[in-house]
């Protein structure tokens, strides 16, 4: 049944996303410093590779029903497609400036074994972005991503769940993210908070 499908769909992705979650809280980082010390340096190596292994998984064993959403045709398919470029562009102009060598846990692991780590950055040294793209909204990098997943001129079931799932995942990590922000930059995060919108531009 579609029902039966689509909550398979839900709860499976659900698993990655709490262990994803789980595996980035800082109580979790915080617990393998004091058993790791400055060996957290290989800890988001560790983390990236296993969110990929875990969505792989919630990928391959997910029920995929045969039924179509919708399917756009000329020219609204094009028009569609060509927003989803747009979107992509955003997401280039979001992730600018970000270290990718420090995003993919690289840099950490060569600071270590250059005998230079500090174990207080735990997998990451946080930096506080307010400028580009991080001045129309304060995750960028989300909004960009759900603009181009969903931004499909065909939709089948299963993508369309999957979308829906990442997009409330995205809001929902969203929080949990800048309540590490707050704890670490305080009053200037807040204000940042107040002046910015989350995800979603020109509404606060």
């Amino acid at each position: 049944m579609i029902i039966i499908d689509i909550l398979i769909i839900i709860f499976l992705f659900s698993f990655f996303a709490v262990s994803h979650t789980w595996l980035a809280s800082v109580k979790i980082k915080k617990g393998f410093v004091e058993k790791m010390g400055d060996k957290i340096a290989f800890y988001r190596l560790f983390y990236n590779l296993s969110s990929i292994l875990s969505f792989a998984f919630f990928y391959l064993v997910s029920p995929k029903p045969d039924l179509i959403v919708y399917d756009l045709h000329y020219p609204f398919d094009i028009i569609t497609f060509a927003l989803q470029i747009l979107s992509f562009i955003g997401l280039i102009w979001a992730v600018r400036g970000t270290n990718l060598l420090v995003f993919a846990g690289i840099s950490q692991i060569k600071k270590y074994l250059e005998g230079n780590y500090s174990a207080e950055d735990l997998d990451e040294q946080q930096v506080f972005r307010n400028t580009g793209a991080f001045k129309l909204v304060r995750h960028p990098v989300y909004l960009f991503l759900i603009l181009f997943l969903g931004l499909r001129p065909t939709m089948d079931l299963f993508y369309f769940v999957m979308f829906i799932c990442i997009a409330a995942y995205f809001y929902i990590g969203s929080i949990f993210k800048e309540k590490k922000l707050i704890e670490i930059f305080g009053n200037d995060y807040l204000e940042y908070q107040r002046s910015v919108p989350r995800i979603i531009p020109f509404i606060k």
